[in-house]
């Protein structure tokens, strides 16, 4: 029931992580929806989101943890049981594959970010030398030729 919604929000949390890996064309909308989504009320419904998620996967764990109990107390396994147990593992599973890319995707944005940053102060920084430099090199043969 569960299942086919959290493969499809694997599936699309892996091609942004490959949209922010890679430079591809969709790099720049994917970061400016990113940018958008920490803003204002943003974070607020992402951390709901995503304690609700992790409050579901651990009522799942603790559903597992009941069935095992029950089986090993009753020394049979049913077999109802155990798809069941099947189907709650790979719940479990994806849902706890799905805040892990969750937070790699937050720390690509944020890395990503820094090294934007970064960047443009390193190009400042070589716009200033080369001009500091230019201006001892127009000084220098200014003093040179006059002596």
């Amino acid at each position: 029931m569960m299942i086919q919604p959290l493969f499809a929000l694997v599936f699309l949390e892996v091609v942004v992580i490959l949209t922010l890996i890679f430079r591809t064309p969709l790099r720049k909308p994917v970061l400016m929806a990113l940018d958008k989504s920490k803003q204002g009320r943003g974070p607020v419904i992402v951390k709901s989101a995503g304690g609700t998620l992790f409050v579901v996967l651990i009522s799942i764990l603790f559903n597992v943890t009941l069935m095992q109990n029950r089986a090993t107390d009753s020394g049979t396994v049913n077999p109802t049981d155990q798809v069941l147990l099947a189907n709650h593992l790979l719940e479990a599973s994806l849902l706890g594959f799905t805040l892990f890319l969750a937070l790699v995707i937050d720390r690509l944005h944020y890395y990503i970010k820094e090294l934007r940053l970064l960047r443009k102060t390193l190009e400042g920084e070589k716009k200033t030398n080369q001009s500091r430099d230019q201006v001892e090199n127009a000084a220098s043969k200014s003093s040179s030729i006059s002596t």
